[in-house]
């Protein structure tokens, strides 16, 4: 363990807490996070993470945005996918996935490109959902959080394994308290 893995746990850990919460300070929690974790993935050779990491930035910044400038607190509202959604946002992650594994694995000196690059994929279609407060975010976190427990403990990360699990069970948290307030498309 280093001292990034350390400060990524804690910031992590608290960041969606306050996503679960709906409270603002998720977004610059999150942004100390991600920028803590995209150096330590780099260090580790998970560049699918690493980059990752670097496309937060703008989505969190995007989510900060939103969930700062609604009018009212019925602006933004928990809602779900329509099925013609489900099905472009599928397709565009699985491709992602596809052509990010294909470039790491002939391209670079990642240390497992295709699992590494459709963790990262699906990971940003939920930090993107979650912006726009769309409950299958934390479905995906579900799925994608149970790969990087796997993920971490094949690369001894042991804390940033510790911190998915938590992630995991945050997710499943989240799920059942956003589906409580769910608006029906």
């Amino acid at each position: 363990m280093n001292i990034l893995e350390i400060i990524g746990f804690a910031f992590g850990i608290l960041g969606v807490y306050l996503t679960l919460k709906e409270n603002i300070f998720c977004f610059p929690t999150g942004l100390i996070n991600v920028c803590v974790s995209s150096v330590l993935f780099y260090e580790q050779h998970l560049f699918a993470d690493t980059l990752q990491q670097l496309v937060y930035i703008p989505i969190l910044l995007f989510g900060w945005y939103k969930w700062k400038h609604k009018q009212n607190q019925n602006d933004v509202v928990i809602g779900s996918l329509s099925t013609s959604e489900v099905l472009n946002y599928s397709l565009i992650t699985v491709v992602f996935a596809a052509i990010l594994g294909y470039l790491l694995r002939n391209n670079t000196t990642a240390s497992i490109p295709w699992i590494d690059s459709a963790a990262t994929s699906a990971s940003f279609l939920a930090q993107y959902l979650i912006a726009q407060k769309k409950i299958e975010n934390w479905i995906i976190w579900i799925a994608v959080n149970i790969l990087y427990v796997g993920i971490y403990i094949y690369k001894d990360l042991p804390l940033y394994a510790i911190l998915f699990f938590i992630y995991l069970l945050l997710a499943v948290s989240g799920y059942r308290a956003w589906k409580k307030q769910l608006v029906i498309n």
